[in-house]
């Protein structure tokens, strides 16, 4: 018995030892861009790209009522029986009031799974954050997609209807929507790029709620996102 206990790991240990393979595999990843900067740009071209693929009519026509919108240009995926996936990304939060969108704030979104899986591949994601819960939980030091944070694939095409949900997601890869899923990605803060970005350190609200500091190169991402259409958000809670 007493060596049974001695190698038999408990489920907290286990639990930090997926988070920390979580994070290791996000940071890997995250690896994508050198600089915020470029990140700030590469966002710019996938949103713009997204807004104007003529399946995407649900997501155009409702994007403008998302209280943020995150944008990892990059998720990279591969492995052998482990797999993992991460990637960096900017969001960007609505103000309530003024529809005026913040600059960009850096996270990192990763994964690890388990199982055959053999190559690697390259998706475009786009979170958007439809909640005050779901705004919560990315202003957090990182947090779980799913479970307390309800998510749900972004509908596709005109007539699609949404799930009442925290988080919408769209995946593309290869050109093609659907079929990506984030349930489980850790997400968190880069701060260090935050840092980097606005030149001194910067808290997370300061940059996506009370939008008290801005990057000029940024402005052409901030132009891109549409204002809200409608006073009452239909996905709100």
């Amino acid at each position: 018995m007493r060596i049974m206990k001695k190698h038999c790991l408990h489920p907290l240990v286990l639990l930090a030892a997926l988070l920390a393979m979580t994070a290791t595999a996000a940071a890997a990843h995250a690896q994508d861009f050198s600089r915020p900067e470029e990140l700030v740009i590469k966002s710019e071209a996938v949103f713009k790209s997204f807004m104007v693929d003529p399946t995407m009519d649900w997501f155009r026509a409702n994007v403008g009522n998302a209280q943020g919108i995150l944008i990892v240009p990059q998720m990279l995926r591969g492995g052998f029986f482990v797999g993992g996936s991460g990637g960096s990304g900017v969001l960007l939060a609505q103000d309530e009031e003024t529809g005026a969108w913040s600059s960009p704030a850096f996270y990192t979104m990763g994964s690890v799974s388990f199982g055959l899986q053999i190559g690697a591949d390259v998706s475009e994601i786009i979170l958007m954050i439809m909640t005050p819960r779901g705004m919560q939980a990315m202003l957090s030091t990182g947090f779980k997609l799913g479970g307390d944070i309800a998510l749900a694939a972004g509908p596709v095409g005109a007539t699609a209807k949404a799930q009442l949900v925290d988080i919408l997601a769209y995946g593309r890869s290869r050109g093609v929507y659907g079929g990506i899923s984030v349930e489980g990605a850790v997400i968190a803060p880069r701060y260090e790029w935050n840092s980097t970005y606005y030149g001194k350190d910067v808290m997370l609200a300061d940059i996506l709620i009370n939008q008290a500091v801005a990057n000029p190169q940024a402005d052409n991402l901030r132009a891109a996102m549409p204002k809200k259409v409608q006073q009452t958000r239909p996905l709100g809670r």
